[in-house]
């Protein structure tokens, strides 16, 4: 059954896209804009504060463990919502989504070649908008020295790549579709929204986030699979969260 044919009125859709967002990212997306303000707001320079992911939740190593993975498994419950209501108007993520394992080979190479063309541009972007002010100080990874930090953020990882290109990509993209938005607009929203939730980090990151929401957008309409972007997000925050947890600090002083 093609997605033409189902029939989903507007008002239903509309209502399910927003308790979905407002669940989620869309959520994520209003705190950043109040983060934003409070920096822009306060005594010192945006460019001399912080923008911290990652970060220890108690000083008791078993305890924060134990934050950090609910933190992953409950950030993940928007996902199998928005999957839910995909399958209950038979709208399969296998087939519409390409949420599967059967094209490892085009996935992972797919994955790794976007990771390469967003991730260099993206630490060049870091580095601009550092020297111009427009960005707080990035610090992917702030939790103890302790043996689960690596494996921690490598989840971590996963559970960003897995919660935006599935809600922001997939699903939204998708319900935009049925609604009857133009793929321009659908495109639009969709890197809007990715932006939005990073504006915490300063306009540098809404740039740079928004722009990767155009690529992978564009990568998603023309081949209909939503993996290969799990993948290369996913390889860009392990990179970003362990690199900078293991690396010494004198290679991370420009970031």
């Amino acid at each position: 059954m093609t997605l033409e044919r189902r029939q989903t009125t507007r008002p239903i859709l509309t209502a399910e896209i927003i308790i979905v967002l407002m669940l989620s990212l869309g959520q994520s997306a209003i705190y950043s804009v109040v983060s934003l303000v409070a920096k822009l707001t306060a005594d010192k320079p945006l460019s001399q504060q912080a923008a911290v992911l990652n970060a220890s939740q108690s000083p008791r190593p078993y305890l924060d463990l134990t934050y950090q993975l609910l933190d992953i498994v409950f950030d993940l419950i928007p996902v199998a919502l928005a999957l839910y209501l995909l399958l209950r108007d038979r709208i399969s993520p296998r087939d519409e989504l390409g949420l599967s394992a059967d094209r490892q080979r085009f996935d992972w190479g797919w994955g790794a070649l976007l990771a390469a063309c967003i991730g260099v541009p993206g630490l060049l972007l870091v580095y601009v908008a550092k020297l111009l002010g427009i960005n707080a100080e990035i610090v992917p990874a702030a939790l103890q020295p302790v043996w689960w930090a690596v494996p921690v953020l490598v989840l971590s990882a996963i559970q960003n790549a897995v919660l935006e290109e599935v809600i922001v990509v997939g699903y939204l993209m998708t319900r935009l579709k049925q609604w009857g938005m133009s793929t321009v607009a659908i495109i639009a929203c969709s890197a809007v929204l990715r932006g939005s939730y990073h504006l915490y980090q300063g306009f540098g990151a809404f740039v740079g986030n928004a722009v990767m929401g155009v690529v992978f957008a564009l990568f998603f309409l023309r081949f209909k699979r939503v993996t290969p972007l799990i993948v290369a997000h996913t390889l860009l925050d392990v990179v970003a969260f362990v690199g900078y947890a293991v690396l010494p600090d004198s290679w991370l002083s420009w970031i």
